[in-house]
């Protein structure tokens, strides 16, 4: 993923940053990640309540192949139509960000019980 143009893609955001994450980056704003790139493709952070938005835009869970199952992560891909514009890339980072923030208020327990319930 080029840096160049995922500070392009989500200028809106304050206190953006990049930095290195599980072989990709992960993209924060204000401290909390809302999106991952990786696979030459952008994952932004979803849950319950965001799923359903990502489904309608055809867009895809991020998943890959653990040493027994397939793991299924809360992120889903960026719709096409957001890829290469800013003012798109921006609603569904705030979606994402918005998932981030429910997450960590939520606290541990309740996240990996939600996780857990979204990839059955």
């Amino acid at each position: 993923m080029d840096p160049d143009h995922l500070r392009d893609l989500f200028a809106g955001l304050p206190q953006l940053s990049i930095r290195r994450l599980f072989g990709g980056v992960g993209l924060y704003s204000e401290g909390r990640v809302f999106a991952l790139g990786a696979f030459e493709q952008i994952w932004i952070k979803a849950d319950a309540q965001t799923i359903p938005l990502f489904q309608q835009a055809g867009s895809a869970p991020f998943t890959y192949q653990g040493r027994t199952r397939t793991v299924t992560l809360p992120y889903w891909s960026l719709p096409d139509e957001a890829l290469d514009d800013p003012e798109q890339a921006l609603k569904w980072a705030r979606l994402g960000l918005a998932a981030s923030r429910r997450a960590f208020e939520a606290g541990p327990r309740q996240r990996r019980a939600r996780a857990l319930r979204s990839t059955s």
